[in-house]
C-alpha cells in the first residue's frame, strides 16, 4: 500500500508577495532574461513580417493572414506537442526546437535580403516558424512551475507576461528602425540571432534530476486522448476556456488590423507601426507592474472585465484616429488591458493543472487562445474588406464588450485553492503471485462496491457522480454506477481504462482534492470494513487470439 502524505494547503491568502520574489530563483531569472531578448527578436520578427506582407501584398484579407499564419499551428499542433512535452526532457526537446527555429528564420532572412521573398512564400515560412513556436509553448510554460514554489507562481507568470511586454515595447520600436536604416531583412537577421540566447541558457540550465519512472510513457495518441478527457473534466479549466474563446475573438481584431490602420494614418510607416506596438508594451508593463498591487483587492474576475473593456476602447480609438497622438493612448491602453486579461487567464489555466498533465492541459487553452487568434484575424480582416477598418474594429469593440456578461458564470480562478498535488494515498492493486498483468493488458475493469443505506442512496449518488468527473479527468474512458437488484443496499461503481499501467499511472495521478471527493463518497459507505476493490483484466493477448479461432481451427478433444 502506498504512503499517505500530508495535503498542501494551495494557494491560500497570506501576507502580500513581492512582485520581484521569483527573480531570488537563479533558474528563473536565467531563463526570463534569455527568454527577454529570445522576445525581443520575436517582435522584431513580427513586425518585420507584418510590414513586409503589406509591401507584397496591400489587401488588408492578406496582410491579416499573416497573424492568422503565426497563430494557425498552435490550434492544430498544441495538443500533439503538450503529450510530447508531457512524456520526454523538456529542456532537450526545448534545444532541439529552438535550434530548428534559428535555421529557418536565417533562411527567411536570407530571401528576404535577396529580393526573392513573395507573399506565399512568407506566408509559409511563417507558418512553419508558428509551427515550431506551437511545439515550444506547452513545454516551455509548463516548466515555469519547476523554476518557483507554488506560493509565488502567480507573480512569476505575471513576471513572464510583463517580459514578454517589455520585449513589445524594445522590439517593434527597434525593427521600425531598422528597417528604415538597413532594409526589411534586418529584424529577421536579429531574430535568428535571438535563438543563440535562449538556446544557450537552456543548456546552462540544470534542473533537478526527475523522479525515476516506475512505468513507461504513455503512448502519443493516448496521452492526447487522456489529456482531452482531463479538460473535459475538469471545471476549472473549462471556465478559463470559455474566458478566453470570449475575449480572444474579438481583441484579435486589434493586432490583425493594425498595421492597416497604420497606413491610413497621416505619416504612417514602419516608424509609426514600431511606436504603437512599443506603446502598448509599455502599456503592459505598466499594469504587469501594478497587478500584484491590485490583485489582492480586486476579483480576477472583475480584473479580466475590466481588461476587456480597456481593450475594447483601445480597438475604438484605433478606429477613430485621424493622427499619431490620438492612435497612442489608446495603443498604451490596449497594453494595459491586454496583459490585465491575459495574466488572469494564464494564472487560471496554471493553477487548474496537476503536474502529470500540466503540459497537455496549457496546449488545450494555447489551442483555443490561438485559435481564436487565427480565425478571428481572417474573420476581422474580410469583414475590413467588406466595410472598412473603421468599422471593423467598432464591430469589434462592441462584440467583446457584449462577451463580458455572456461569460461571466466562467468565473477564473477556481483552481487556486484546490490542492492538486499527489496525494499517494490509493492502495496498491492486490494481484494473484502467478498471474500476470502485463503493463500493456487491458482494457481493465475496476469495480468498487459500496453498501448504502437507502436514506443515504440519494446523496451517495450526487457525490459518486462528483466522484466520474475524477475517474474521467485520471484516465477512465467509460464510466458508470449500478444497483444490486438482489441486495438493493448495495452499489457498484465501475470503470475502464485502456490497459493495466494506465491504471497504475491513475494510482500516480489521484490528487488531494480527489481524495477529499473520495472521503465524501466512502463516508455514506456502511460496514466494518472499507469498500471492495477489484480489478478485471480482458484476457491476455494470446488467450484472446486463441478465443477467436474458428471452430474448425481449435484443437478437438
Amino acid at each position: 500500500m502506498t504512503q499517505a502524505v500530508p495535503k498542501a494547503t494551495g494557494m491560500e491568502a497570506g501576507p502580500p508577495i513581492s512582485s520581484w520574489l521569483p527573480f531570488s530563483h537563479r533558474a528563473f531569472a536565467l531563463l526570463w532574461t534569455a527568454t527577454l531578448i529570445s522576445n525581443v527578436g520575436t517582435w522584431m520578427h513580427d513586425v518585420g513580417a507584418g510590414w513586409l506582407m503589406t509591401t507584397l501584398s496591400p489587401s488588408p484579407a492578406i496582410v491579416a493572414l499573416v497573424q492568422a499564419a503565426t497563430t494557425l499551428p498552435f490550434f492544430l499542433f498544441a495538443l500533439f506537442a503538450g503529450a510530447l512535452a508531457d512524456r520526454v526532457d523538456k529542456r532537450r526537446f526545448l534545444i532541439v526546437v529552438n535550434v530548428g527555429l534559428a535555421v529557418v528564420v536565417t533562411a527567411l532572412a536570407a530571401l528576404t535580403a535577396l529580393g526573392w521573398m513573395t507573399s506565399r512564400g512568407l506566408l509559409a515560412f511563417t507558418f512553419v516558424i508558428g509551427t515550431g513556436a506551437a511545439f515550444m509553448a506547452p513545454a516551455w510554460q509548463a516548466i515555469v512551475p519547476s523554476l518557483v514554489p507554488r506560493e509565488i507562481l502567480q507573480p512569476a507568470i505575471a513576471l513572464n507576461s510583463m517580459g514578454i511586454n517589455i520585449s513589445r515595447a524594445i522590439g517593434p520600436a527597434l525593427a521600425g528602425f531598422l528597417i528604415t536604416a538597413l532594409g526589411l531583412a534586418a529584424p529577421f537577421v536579429v531574430n535568428a540571432a535571438s535563438y543563440l540566447v535562449i538556446i544557450a541558457a537552456l543548456i546552462a540550465w540544470r534542473p533537478p534530476p526527475s523522479p525515476p519512472r516506475s512505468l513507461p510513457p504513455e503512448p502519443l495518441l493516448g496521452a492526447m486522448a487522456t489529456g482531452i478527457r482531463h479538460a473535459s473534466r475538469n471545471g476549472p479549466l473549462k471556465a478559463t476556456l470559455v474566458r478566453s474563446f470570449g475575449f480572444f475573438t474579438f481583441a484579435s481584431a486589434y493586432w490583425a488590423l493594425l498595421p492597416l490602420a497604420v497606413r491610413g494614418l497621416p505619416g504612417g510607416g514602419a516608424e509609426l507601426y514600431g511606436l504603437l506596438l512599443a506603446a502598448i508594451g509599455g502599456g503592459a508593463v505598466v499594469g504587469a507592474l501594478a497587478l500584484p498591487k491590485i490583485r489582492p483587492k480586486a476579483d480576477s474576475n472583475l480584473l479580466a472585465a475590466a481588461g476587456t473593456v480597456a481593450v475594447a476602447a483601445a480597438m475604438a480609438a484605433l478606429g477613430l484616429a485621424t493622427s499619431t497622438a490620438s492612435a497612442l493612448p489608446g495603443a498604451v491602453l490596449c497594453g494595459l488591458g491586454w496583459i490585465t486579461v491575459l495574466t488572469s487567464i494564464n494564472v487560471s489555466a496554471q493553477t487548474a493543472l496537476p503536474n502529470w498533465v500540466r503540459a497537455r492541459g496549457l496546449a488545450i487553452s494555447l489551442m483555443v487562445f490561438f485559435g481564436c487568434m487565427a480565425a478571428g484575424s481572417a474573420i476581422w480582416g474580410q469583414v475590413a474588406t467588406w466595410t472598412s477598418i473603421p468599422t471593423a474594429l467598432l464591430i469589434a469593440a462592441a462584440g467583446a464588450l457584449v462577451a463580458i456578461p455572456l461569460t461571466w458564470r466562467a468565473r477564473l480562478g477556481q483552481g487556486e485553492n484546490l490542492d492538486l498535488t499527489p496525494s499517494m494515498s490509493w492502495a496498491a492493486p492486490v494481484v494473484a503471485e502467478d498471474f500476470d498483468d502485463h503493463l500493456d493488458r487491458g482494457p481493465v475493469l475496476v469495480t468498487i462496491r459500496y453498501r448504502i443505506d437507502e436514506a443515504d442512496s440519494g446523496q451517495f449518488l450526487k457525490a459518486i457522480h462528483e466522484l466520474s468527473d475524477e475517474r474521467y479527468r485520471d484516465g477512465a474512458y467509460n464510466w458508470g454506477v449500478s444497483q444490486d437488484s438482489a441486495e438493493p443496499r448495495v452499489w457498484i461503481e465501475w470503470f475502464f481504462v485502456s490497459s493495466w499501467a494506465e491504471h497504475l499511472r491513475q494510482h500516480e495521478r489521484a490528487t488531494g482534492h480527489d481524495q477529499d471527493v473520495h472521503d465524501t463518497v466512502r463516508a455514506y459507505h456502511r460496514g466494518g470494513i472499507p469498500p471492495e476493490v477489484r480489478h478485471y483484466l480482458a484476457p491476455p493477448h494470446n488467450a484472446a487470439r486463441h478465443l477467436t479461432k474458428p471452430d474448425a481451427e481449435r484443437p478437438q478433444p
